[in-house]
C-alpha cells in the first residue's frame, strides 16, 4: 500500500471533497491545487497519475489533526466536524435501498427492472405573472 492508497482511503472514509482537502493543507501552510490533488487520486496506469510523496501525506495528516481537533486555544469536537462533512455531501435523490433481484451471470450486476422509468416533473422556477395595463400582478 502506497501513499496514494492511504490518501484515497482517508478521503473516502472522511467524505472529503477536493476543496476541503486544499483547505486542510492550507492549515499547515502547504499550498496545492485541485489539479495536483486529482493526479494523486487517478489510477496508476493513467498518463497524468502522480505519486504522492511523503511530504504531501505528512502535511495532510498534520492539517487533518488541526481540522478535526482544532488548536489548543480553540478546540473542536471531531465528531461534529465529521457530521458537518457528511451533511455537506450531496445526497443522491434516488432511493438507496435496492430490491434484491437476480444477478446476471456474465457481469454480476443486477439488470435494470423498470425500463419505462419517468422522472417526476419539477415545478417551474419562473413565477406566473399577469400583466394588466403595464402593471404586473403576481397570481
Amino acid at each position: 500500500m502506497n501513499n496514494n492508497d492511504i490518501f484515497k482511503k482517508l478521503r473516502v472514509a472522511l467524505q472529503l471533497r477536493d476543496d476541503q482537502i486544499v483547505e486542510i493543507l492550507q492549515l499547515v501552510d502547504f499550498r496545492i491545487s485541485k489539479a495536483e490533488l486529482g493526479a494523486f487520486f487517478r489510477n496508476q496506469d493513467h498518463p497524468n497519475y502522480m505519486e504522492c510523496g511523503d511530504q504531501v501525506l505528512r502535511n495532510f495528516l498534520n492539517g487533518l489533526i488541526i481540522h478535526l481537533r482544532g488548536t489548543k486555544e480553540n478546540p473542536k469536537n471531531p465528531e461534529e466536524v465529521i457530521a458537518k462533512n457528511k451533511a455537506g455531501v450531496k445526497t443522491n435523490t434516488t432511493p438507496t435501498a435496492k430490491p434484491a433481484g437476480p444477478k446476471s451471470q456474465a457481469t454480476g450486476k443486477t439488470p435494470s427492472k423498470n425500463k419505462n422509468f419517468k422522472p417526476k416533473k419539477q415545478e417551474p422556477v419562473i413565477e406566473k405573472v399577469k400583466f394588466n395595463n403595464g402593471k404586473n400582478k403576481k397570481s
